[in-house]
């Protein structure tokens, strides 16, 4: 069993105040059956009130609106998340297992991770990528995820910040350059082009120093969900070419991106925006004790300039689309 203690901190900050933000965010860690969220707190400033609720996946989701003029918008979430051991994932199923597959998706309501969605859609690229890679119903469906894992891993560059929030998915399959959101948005892709449900999720991944990830330690992660006769949703993670396991916190799950961004709002003014996010993720062997002095940008100075995401935008009224990038 293993314990991690979460901070994850948003900073909007405006060249000319605003009048008015309204935000979304999906930073809660789900509890499901191996993950279990014991304590989260958000807070924002300015103070304002934060509202909950459940979406129809069953991510945690906190609501807020600041009337009122502020040149700058500081989100912190904290958390603390108890995973207990994942079984083994097999290497490869039973012959039959297609057909278990399709018989599987026929009798449930699997059919929006199965079909195109805004990120995850097919091209004439993610065809070619597919004929390139031989993504066809053959061996078993585990099998073909595997090596899909590991195809994706070999073929994309991972260079933070190559592409953007609302990058097309073609744009990192033609530059063979990306983030863990193109790997996901490019792998649920493939995995639907052969009727395997597919599902993105967000999260983090708690890095160590015996670990060796391709992926920024702070910042937000993305991976891939794929439904398996037997097994249920197994995650994963083509960026570091892993099956998800204890060290993988999953925050919200939807169809892609598009469905579950970290933080997603708008802002009433027109002035010029900067964006900065730092994620810090400690493991223990018991539940930690979660700090209540809350940090502010400068405690985490070093982080922030590391994860610093700047964005020149200018835009009337309310029409800036606030969003982080999964990197």
């Amino acid at each position: 069993m293993n314990f991690y203690s979460i901070r994850h901190l948003t900073r909007f900050r405006y060249s000319q105040p605003i009048t008015e933000s309204i935000m979304e965010t999906r930073v809660h860690p789900r509890s499901d059956t191996h993950q279990h969220c014991l304590s989260f707190a958000l807070s924002v400033s300015p103070r304002c009130r934060v509202f909950t609720y459940r979406d129809h996946l069953g991510n945690n989701v906190q609501h807020f609106d600041i009337p009122g003029e502020h040149n700058q918008l500081v989100i912190v979430a904290e958390s603390v998340v108890e995973q207990q051991v994942l079984p083994e994932v097999p290497h490869f199923l039973s012959p039959d297992a297609w057909g278990a597959l399709d018989n599987l998706v026929s009798a449930s309501d699997y059919w929006e991770m199965l079909l195109p969605s805004q990120f995850a859609v097919e091209t004439p690229a993610l065809v070619l990528l597919a004929a390139q890679m031989d993504v066809k119903r053959r061996d078993d469906p585990l099998m073909l995820v595997r090596e899909l894992n590991q195809r994706l891993f070999d073929y994309f560059e991972y260079v933070p910040r190559s592409t953007r929030v609302d990058s097309p998915i073609d744009e990192a399959i033609v530059s063979g350059r990306g983030v863990c959101q193109d790997f996901a948005h490019t792998m649920i892709a493939l995995l639907r082009h052969v009727r395997i449900p597919a599902r993105y999720v967000s999260g983090y991944l708690y890095r160590s120093r015996e670990d060796h990830d391709r992926s920024t330690p702070d910042a937000t992660h993305a991976w891939v969900e794929a439904l398996m006769p037997h097994l249920g949703w197994v995650g994963f993670d083509p960026t570091n070419n892993l099956v998800a396991h204890h060290r993988h916190i999953r925050t919200a799950i939807g169809r892609d991106y598009a469905d579950v961004p970290p933080t997603h709002g708008v802002f009433r003014g027109k002035t010029d925006s900067e964006l900065y996010v730092a994620v810090q993720v400690e493991a223990s062997d018991r539940p930690p004790a979660l700090d209540r002095k809350l940090p502010i940008p400068e405690d985490w100075s070093v982080l922030v300039e590391r994860a610093q995401q700047a964005a020149d935008i200018s835009m009337p009224l309310i029409d800036l689309q606030q969003m982080q990038q999964q990197q």
